[in-house]
């Protein structure tokens, strides 16, 4: 499926249904292909990380279409740093910002109060959290320890139809999203 039918009523009905009923999505993102889920469905995000087989400590990164599809996360940020995010996404910058406690520890990671989050570069990413109406997680779309996935064949290769994959180009992004401590500027990665 191409980002471009993502949109038709029908089709946009049953991923909708797909992610309620906690399943998972692949998705083209700035560097690789994203793996996703609801973050707020505990269901899903085991199996998420079940699939990968991830650490679950490692917390996890949340895109959405815009910072209105973020905050009902977050604790909200102070008018300048909300000024801040608005001008710098959509970016392959990922930043780390007060999480709101009802945020599910695993999104987070284990003893942290930070949550990662992103509007993406990528337009078809924002394009998908949009046709779903929430924002979804996104984490490299490939298990532990293995090379990334870059293309739809590579997905279906390693996950087969354990995940809905939506089909697309892959952004010219060499490396993974830049992440950013959203208080003090510090840069992680």
């Amino acid at each position: 499926m191409k980002f471009h039918r993502i949109l038709s009523a029908s089709l946009e009905r049953r991923l909708k249904a797909h992610l309620k009923l906690g399943g998972l999505v692949a998705y083209p993102t700035e560097s690789c292909y994203g793996l996703g889920c609801l973050p707020t469905l505990p269901s899903a995000l085991k199996h998420l990380i079940r699939l990968k087989k991830r650490p679950q400590h490692k917390g996890l990164i949340v895109i959405g279409d815009s910072l209105t599809r973020l905050l009902p996360l977050l604790c909200k940020p102070s008018a300048k740093q909300q000024a801040e995010l608005v001008q710098t996404w959509p970016a392959a910058k990922t930043f780390l910002l007060p999480a709101r406690e009802n945020v599910l520890p695993v999104l987070r990671g284990k003893g942290r109060q930070k949550l990662a989050v992103r509007v993406p570069a990528h337009s078809g990413a924002r394009r998908l959290c949009r046709a779903v109406g929430a924002p979804l997680v996104s984490t490299s779309c490939n298990r532990a320890g293995k090379r990334v996935c870059k293309t739809e064949r590579e997905v279906r290769r390693q996950f087969g139809r354990k995940v809905w994959v939506i089909g697309g180009l892959v952004g010219r992004q060499k490396t993974p999203s830049q992440i950013i401590d959203g208080e003090t500027g510090t840069r992680l990665r």
